[in-house]
């Protein structure tokens, strides 16, 4: 399955050799009903009224991975633009308050359509089964209701966007296509990693957009009019990478039951040989970012921290994961996405702030 629906861990309750004093402490939050997209209720969920309690799993809000698994590309987006174009603080906290917003409703808008699409195969794995459409808290014409309130909410941010409504409109389209064909992904291609990883990507366009930035433009009838910023298609390779590095991890999880229910993936596809799959990964989304950094002439900062950070800490987890432990999937998985997207953050974060912040020439030639 995928990221866009997280899978939490099915089988025995054994403790991986690495990370195992945090995996006991988490131990509850790592069985069925507490991870995501399972049948819980605790913490602020037992505070809301039992009629709403389906709704809320069926859009994932809790834990809110997914949200932040679709944001951070568009927050990444948005200070590269940021680098590129000086642009001001205050351009920058309303681009990202802007993109969260329409983070949001697109999350909760994908998870439901994926969840419609995917239900009989829900129902016959394991950890899916209790899900809101599965076991009956919802019939799918709700969901589906619910899911076109949720791309309505998106939407009305676009009229926002410093580009204007019809431009913004136009270039959402490829990732409409994507995220509407990706459940049928799982079913008819071997990399559905690389289709959820073009639909995530594609925030860091968004992202740059919502600056004013224009990352390409297409001309069917004048070529000289078609243009590709090569920094920002970088930044939207290594996304992509990036995507498929941690979502194959998560599909570990499920990999027996993906074999019998004839659920594509690269798990599927390399089974034993996944680690070397996901090193060749990461060598290519570490010389994508090298790539971007050098095309906007960034300083050491970006390069240690961004490239650096990510690099490290996906590496570490390739290197520690154990791939046959759905625990040890889940509990690298729930916790590599944020190393790996706050260093790439970070590091754009601190290369923008250099720019902008007046400071003595000494410390300035440092960075």
């Amino acid at each position: 399955m995928s990221s866009a629906n997280l899978r939490p861990s099915r089988k025995e309750k054994q403790t991986p050799k690495n990370g195992t004093a945090e995996l006991q402490n988490n131990e509850r939050k790592a069985t069925p009903g507490h991870q995501y997209g399972g049948n819980h209720r605790d913490g602020w969920l037992s505070l809301l009224p039992e009629s709403w309690l389906p709704y809320v799993q069926l859009a994932r809000l809790s834990p809110p991975a997914g949200l932040f698994l679709i944001y951070f590309p568009h927050a990444f987006g948005i200070l590269h633009a940021a680098i590129m174009s000086r642009s001001s603080p205050a351009a920058v906290s309303r681009a990202a308050v802007l993109m969260f917003g329409g983070s949001f409703f697109v999350s909760n808008a994908i998870h439901i359509w994926n969840d419609v699409i995917d239900a009989p195969l829900d129902a016959q794995v394991e950890r899916t089964r209790n899900r809101p459409i599965p076991r009956g808290a919802i019939t799918p014409s709700a969901a589906i209701i619910f899911t076109a309130t949720q791309a309505i909410g998106a939407t009305v941010f676009l009229p926002f966007m410093s580009v204007g409504f019809l431009d913004a409109l136009l270039y959402t389209l490829p990732s409409v296509a994507g995220w509407t064909y990706y459940p049928w992904a799982k079913r008819h291609v071997s990399a559905p990693q690389f289709v959820l990883g073009f639909c995530l990507g594609w925030g860091a366009i968004m992202g740059s957009l919502s600056l004013g930035a224009i990352p390409y433009t297409i001309s069917l009838f004048d070529p000289s009019r078609r243009f590709v910023d090569p920094s920002t298609l970088c930044l939207f390779g290594a996304n992509i990478l990036w995507t498929m590095i941690y979502d194959t991890i998560y599909a570990h999880q499920d990999l027996q039951d993906d074999l019998k229910a004839g659920i594509k993936s690269l798990a599927v596809v390399y089974r034993d040989r996944t680690k070397t799959l996901l090193w060749q990964l990461l060598a290519v989304m570490s010389a994508l970012l090298t790539a971007c950094g050098f095309l906007n002439d960034m300083s050491i900062m970006y390069y240690l921290v961004a490239v650096g950070g990510a690099t490290g800490s996906l590496a570490s987890m390739i290197t520690l994961v154990e791939l046959k432990n759905s625990e040890s999937c889940w509990w690298w998985f729930g916790n590599g996405f944020w190393y790996a997207g706050c260093s790439i953050a970070g590091g754009l974060l601190l290369e923008y702030v250099v720019l902008v912040t007046p400071m003595p020439e000494w410390i300035g030639s440092l960075v």
